[in-house]
């Protein structure tokens, strides 16, 4: 069984993921509109792992005795100025994610619900692993500086950092 705090927290963070799937899609929307299809790929699907990852909350929320609650989203923007400034600001985005899942860890070891602290490992490692993907990703665009034919080259190997979309819930 959930505790309310736990609940609360939980419901918290499937917010935040929806809001990351909302943010990925709307980047998606506005690459593929400046014909980046690349880059457009790699956010369609990193929306779609979002998704996931907020679905697996909800499932977990249901099968532990709470429920699951889907809330209202803010619009995510539809401009991002400049390549470099919509990385930039995706990796601000999942450094927020990161401390939003800190702090429901944070909330389980003071709650002692061990269960809810082994589940949420996952997210912790995943965490990291977005964090190190949006940072390459920005270090490339800082090599590739204003060079259009490096923007064309930087769009086709994107291409390959997007990975088969995954139904496990």
């Amino acid at each position: 069984m959930l505790s309310p705090i736990i609940e609360e927290a939980l419901n918290n963070q499937i917010t935040v993921e929806a809001q990351s799937s909302q943010v990925y899609l709307s980047m998606a929307s506005w690459a593929e509109v400046l014909g980046f299809e690349g880059v457009a790929q790699f956010m369609y699907a990193h929306s779609d792992e979002e998704r996931m990852h907020m679905l697996k909350l909800v499932k977990f929320v249901n099968e532990r005795g709470g429920h699951a609650k889907i809330s209202q989203l803010e619009a995510p923007p539809v401009q991002f100025g400049s390549f470099k400034e919509m990385f930039q600001e995706l990796f601000n985005h999942e450094v927020k994610v990161s401390e939003c899942i800190n702090d429901l860890i944070d909330i389980c070891l003071q709650e002692k619900d061990h269960a809810t602290h082994n589940f949420l490992q996952w997210y912790v490692s995943e965490q990291i692993e977005e964090e190190a993907l949006a940072r390459n990703i920005l270090d490339k665009i800082n090599l590739i500086g204003d060079d259009k034919g490096g923007f064309y080259l930087f769009d086709n190997d994107i291409k390959s950092l997007v990975a088969a979309p995954t139904t496990q819930l």
